[in-house]
């Protein structure tokens, strides 16, 4: 393991899926990272055929190659926080699972956002389901952080989320499970104001915004888990990570580029590291 560089440069390690159509995944996760100062590396986990309408065709990378991959950046430039996105499958989650935990016995104070991707926008399966199983034993219990979205939330739980106080049970549910601070999304829920729930050392905090009328959200959860990533490693507590990631991501959303037919991308690039701090 090399040392560790400045905070305002920390190496971000993406664990995801590729997407063809540069909204979401490995794509976004290098745009966000790099937008706020973090030096972004990549091991990607399955190729996609995609755009901002869906996902017309998914190759899994086989488990040893990813493996190759984390390994050949970690030896080499060292890791400061990684961010898992897309998985795919049992083989690949535990392969990645296992990495993570060699990293960890070398740099206990590794950062690790987990985003539990297990659907596209378009409704394509990102994650296998007899993955769930795996991701419950082998990742989550890894993890500095947990951000699902409350379909995700959902699966994870076994519970049905419909209010702010069902959100608050499904983190705790989480936490109590895996030792993780919880990130629970509310951007599927009903109505026109937004409601996170962050469940960290200190107790619950809770987020609230009005919901932005546009198409143009692809990659929203990709981006937001890349940026808590990101801003974590550069020594930033939970509640401004969330904070600084949250403005990050709604100003991506506001100044969306209006690509495609479908679901469009952010625009990543809409400020850059010393702007996103001031």
């Amino acid at each position: 393991m090399t040392p560790p560089i400045t905070a305002s440069r920390a190496r971000i390690l993406s664990i995801a899926g590729s997407d063809s159509g540069g909204g979401a995944g490995i794509q976004a996760d290098i745009k966000a990272i790099t937008a706020l100062g973090g030096y972004a590396m990549t091991a990607i986990t399955a190729l996609t055929a995609q755009n901002t309408q869906g996902v017309q065709d998914i190759l899994p990378i086989p488990p040893g190659f990813v493996r190759e991959q984390i390994r050949s950046v970690v030896s080499d430039i060292g890791v400061d926080a990684i961010k898992t996105g897309m998985l795919g499958g049992v083989a690949q989650t535990q392969a990645v699972a296992e990495e993570i935990a060699r990293i960890r016995q070398q740099k206990p104070d590794l950062v690790v956002v987990v985003d539990p991707v297990m659907v596209a926008k378009g409704g394509a399966a990102l994650l296998a389901e007899d993955a769930v199983a795996c991701l419950h034993t082998t990742l989550l219990p890894l993890a500095t952080l947990i951000t699902p979205n409350l379909p995700e939330a959902e699966k994870l739980t076994g519970q049905s989320i419909h209010t702010e106080e069902d959100m608050r049970a499904a983190a705790m549910w989480l936490h109590e499970r895996t030792g993780a601070s919880v990130l629970l999304k509310g951007g599927h829920m009903a109505g026109e104001n937004l409601v996170d729930v962050l469940l960290g050392p200190a107790g619950f905090t809770t987020f609230t915004g009005r919901r932005i009328a546009t198409r143009h959200t692809h990659g929203t959860g990709c981006t937001l888990a890349s940026a808590l990533a990101t801003t974590l490693a550069q020594g930033l507590s939970l509640p401004d990570a969330l904070s600084q990631s949250c403005f990050y991501v709604q100003e991506a959303i506001l100044q969306a580029p209006e690509l495609g037919r479908g679901a469009g991308p952010l625009w990543h690039a809409h400020a850059w590291y010393p702007a996103v701090r001031s």
